[in-house]
């Protein structure tokens, strides 16, 4: 198996640049949806984070015919009993706005106190080249502020609220290398090219 172009399946430009900027250690081309012209929106119906990334991955892999990577993440809540989990996007039952979705979730999280504010960011990668599947999965644990504690990155709405453990700034104020390194996407990442580099899929 070897991989000379890879497709970040995403119209987030945000998981996108960050994505990209992880995968630059490997020796290929990197193309995204609009590269290649494809405007088509997966509809995400699985119940797990997995189902729903290795869906993604076939269904832009059929577009493109090349091979593809896709995630799926969100947010586990602690004190909303893992909620908003795999519906992060679409917690209201409709595609939230960034800003929809923050004011939903502290609204949600008014009375809950400092030490019962817990969460974990969940990402599952999924690759799929036509014949072979490879699934990974990160997770990094921390809790939930009070307020946004910065600018919202467009697509990444939850970054602005989530502090993770062991660091006094939230996800979107960390430097991409910082994050890349610690969080949920960059650990299942990680571990993808782990696997491709162990096929023989790609050099590093």
């Amino acid at each position: 198996m070897k991989i000379n172009k890879l497709l970040i399946a995403t119209h987030n430009i945000g998981k996108f640049t960050e994505i990209k900027k992880q995968l630059e250690v490997l020796d290929i081309k990197i193309v995204s949806l609009s590269d290649l012209g494809i405007k088509e929106d997966f509809e995400e119906t699985g119940e797990t984070f997995e189902a729903n990334a290795m869906g993604k991955a076939k269904f832009y892999y059929n577009l493109a015919k090349i091979p593809t990577i896709s995630d799926d993440s969100g947010f586990a809540v602690d004190a909303l009993n893992g909620e908003p989990g795999v519906h992060s996007r679409t917690w209201p039952g409709y595609e939230a706005s960034d800003e929809e979705l923050l004011q939903m979730l502290l609204y949600k999280m008014k009375d809950v106190p400092d030490q019962e504010r817990t969460a974990k960011a969940v990402c599952v990668i999924a690759f799929y080249n036509g014949e072979e599947e490879i699934i990974t999965r990160g997770e990094e644990y921390g809790t939930i502020s009070k307020k946004v504690e910065s600018k919202i990155e467009k697509g990444l709405p939850y970054s602005a609220v989530f502090f993770s453990k062991g660091y006094n700034k939230v996800f979107s104020q960390l430097s991409i290398e910082e994050k890349n390194a610690i969080s949920h996407r960059g650990i299942a990442l990680d571990k993808l090219i782990k696997k491709l580099s162990a096929k023989g899929g790609v050099n590093k």
